[in-house]
């Protein structure tokens, strides 16, 4: 039996919603492990906190015995998953699926149990699938019932287009769990109604329904809209050390409870605490975003390595001053002159020239220690400063041979 604080861990912090949560803590205090179910649609090379706020979860699940079950969607990333979009998904190459699905994997356990944790692919069973194998599984639902989803309803109303292989999407994430006998399926909220159809097709097959773990979309840096990289507000798990301190630190103070809860494993009680003492103005924001900053990197880095970023951030933000030795420059070589949104790409390669748009109208973009609002031309020897945290000293290509 578990005990009240881990269950209450499990079923309340950093969770919008359990369908149905009487039967779930039922099957929780059995003891019997449970086969958990996330399916990931790998559309891009990279995850972000909002992704691991429920891997945190399944983690929690895996240090009590349960098995995590990956499904890799490499059918349905090249449909488009329409939850939550007001148009219709860009279809991938099975290449492209392929490509950032290496990349997911990677990241993905650096928060779950890779040892405890199996990863299977959609095309292991829907590659079998025949055209009657289509018709029967879609002959179980009816377009009334898929135009109650939000997103699909709006979109109906409004004349927006809806592509047939979009209304299959949640056909075939629901398949899934019957494949693989799912106890429970974890996902956003904007997921419920493809984890309700799941355990709606495994009742009409025979199964016992899963549970649908639900969890709260996490707010991304800009205070406002849910973390996205189309939306250049998030913040990637491989991010460096610095950048990653420093996106926390540039989080509005209302987000900062709000990442404590779904994102560390700072005790509740203390948690109230903090919330408390935000209320009264009895402490400064900054010292708790410090704190909060300091708990995410340690995550993905280490405890050195975000004391670094804590020393680094209070030195080049805080005092304004430059790094203290070369090393803390990123260097880009150059043959012959460039541009500054050539050294931007170079130096930061998952980030893009809009952004470098974006902070050059901001003025956040210093060459050799004077602000820019156009692009410039570089040569070899010089400093570029882009936001309040990155230096890139360019260097030239033969000596850096």
């Amino acid at each position: 039996m578990l005990d009240a604080v881990t269950l209450d861990t499990i079923t309340a912090r950093g969770v919008s919603e359990i369908i149905v949560k009487g039967e779930f803590e039922r099957l929780l205090q059995n003891g019997n492990p449970l086969r958990l179910k996330m399916g990931f649609d790998p559309s891009r090379p990279d995850i972000h906190l909002g992704h691991v706020v429920g891997l945190r979860k399944l983690r929690q699940l895996q240090e009590l015995g349960h098995q995590v079950i990956l499904i890799v969607g490499d059918w349905t990333a090249q449909i488009g998953d329409p939850s939550g979009q007001s148009a219709t998904r860009t279809m991938l190459t099975h290449e492209e699926v392929v490509s950032n699905a290496e990349s997911y994997m990677r990241q993905f356990f650096k928060v779950v149990d890779k040892d405890r944790t199996q990863a299977v692919w959609q095309s292991e069973w829907f590659g079998k699938f025949t055209l009657a194998d289509v018709i029967r599984l879609t002959s179980r639902f009816t377009i009334a019932q898929f135009l109650e989803r939000d997103d699909f309803a709006r979109r109906f109303e409004a004349h927006r287009p809806i592509a047939i292989t979009e209304l299959l999407y949640p056909l075939l994430q629901a398949y899934d769990s019957v494949v693989i006998n799912s106890d429970v399926e974890f996902g956003g909220t904007d997921q419920k109604f493809n984890l309700l159809v799941g355990r709606e097709l495994q009742e009409m097959m025979g199964q016992r329904p899963q549970q649908c773990f639900l969890m709260p979309i996490l707010v991304g840096t800009d205070g406002s809209r849910k973390m996205s990289k189309s939306l250049e507000n998030y913040i990637a798990v491989e991010d460096p050390p610095n950048d990653m301190y420093g996106k926390v630190m540039s989080l509005p103070d209302g987000l900062i409870m709000q990442y404590f809860e779904y994102l560390t494993d700072v005790a509740r009680e203390e948690l109230k605490e903090m919330s408390l003492a935000m209320e009264a103005d009895s402490v400064n924001p900054m010292e708790l975003k410090k704190r909060l900053a300091g708990e995410i990197t340690g995550q993905f880095h280490g405890a050195e390595d975000a004391r670094a970023a804590a020393e680094h951030f209070e030195r080049v933000v805080q005092r304004r001053e430059a790094p203290e030795d070369g090393q803390q420059y990123l260097q880009v070589a150059l043959e012959g002159s460039t541009s500054t949104s050539d050294e931007f790409v170079r130096a930061f390669p998952t980030r893009s020239r809009n952004e470098l748009k974006r902070l050059i109208s901001q003025g956040a973009v210093e060459y050799n220690g004077q602000k820019i609002y156009n692009e410039v031309m570089h040569q070899p020897g010089e400093i570029i400063k882009f936001g309040r945290r990155q230096f890139v000293k360019t260097v030239d290509f033969d000596t850096e041979k």
